[in-house]
């Protein structure tokens, strides 16, 4: 019983700290480029848009795909590395923890 106890304390710290992670997730902001820094955009934590910057030079009508392309592979580069970050940040948090493999926080 002792040992149940005492998981279940550990369970309560670590879901304390997981949502304090969770708050300074979302006030943190990552950029993703593409096109050698032509396309830039910025993310928050919980991966939404906050910002696009694009060359002027890609604003002519005949660079609307090439311009489009930027725009998705410049956020897919922003999310990866918003997910990089939290799976950083899980990792700290449940380091010593007995979770079994596979198994996805939160929950």
């Amino acid at each position: 019983m002792k040992n149940l106890g005492q998981m279940m304390k550990q369970a309560q710290a670590m879901q304390q700290r997981m949502q304090e992670m969770q708050a300074e997730m979302e006030g943190r902001e990552v950029q993703g480029s593409a096109g050698g820094g032509m396309v830039t955009v910025t993310l928050n934590g919980k991966s939404e848009l906050r910002g696009v910057k694009i060359d002027p030079s890609l604003l002519k009508p005949e660079e609307a795909e090439i311009l489009e392309d930027l725009l998705k592979a410049a956020h897919a580069d922003a999310k990866g590395k918003v997910e990089r970050e939290m799976a950083e940040e899980m990792q700290k948090l449940t380091a010593g923890l007995p979770i079994p493999p596979g198994m996805k926080l939160p929950f």
